[in-house]
């Protein structure tokens, strides 16, 4: 284990460690979960990411473990598809994607997913599955940064690798499926 620049670098199956100006692929849309607690979601969403050529964070703590074989049973199986980042919490995340836009995804948003014009180097920040996302983190973006998924008054919520992938989708779109087989 060794320690540069504030972040942990780990050899195991995730790596606590990425040091973005080294990174060939800066302009790619990044996903955050915070705190995420399902690991079929998790694992679903580095699936997504993998095929939109997205970055997963995650941010600590998970409910769930990350040894090897905890992710084979999870279904967490797919790191090797894409880079996924694990960060002790909020502010580590911040600091790697500082200068970034990061739009928030929560149900309590003000404007609709699909009426924010992404660029490519945007980032896109999910709350865990139990809580959403902590009324102190909702409260350090505008108004506009807020961004909602429409759905029936009586639902409680979609799932998680739904609406990241709802989410990511769109703002793939925008930037015209770059990098895609098909774009």
């Amino acid at each position: 284990m060794t320690k540069k620049g504030g972040f942990i670098s780990h050899n195991t199956v995730f790596s606590r460690f990425y040091r973005l100006e080294n990174d060939t692929n800066l302009k790619m849309l990044q996903i955050i979960l915070y705190t995420p607690r399902i690991p079929p979601n998790t694992g679903n969403i580095i699936r997504l990411c993998a095929n939109s050529d997205a970055r997963l964070h995650l941010i600590e703590p998970l409910g769930f473990s990350l040894d090897e074989k905890s992710c084979r049973r999870a279904g967490l199986d797919y790191k090797s598809l894409t880079d996924v980042i694990v960060h002790e919490n909020w502010r580590t995340c911040q600091e790697m994607l500082s200068g970034r836009k990061i739009w928030a995804i929560t149900k309590f948003g003000k404007k609709r997913y699909d009426q924010a014009s992404f660029s490519r180097r945007d980032a896109l920040l999910f709350g865990s599955e139990i809580s959403g996302l902590p009324e102190d983190i909702k409260n350090e973006f505008n108004e506009t940064e807020l961004l909602y998924l429409p759905m029936q008054s009586e639902s409680r919520s979609l799932n998680l690798s739904n609406s990241v992938a709802i989410c990511l989708y769109e703002a793939w779109r925008q930037n015209n499926f770059v990098g895609s087989e098909f774009s």
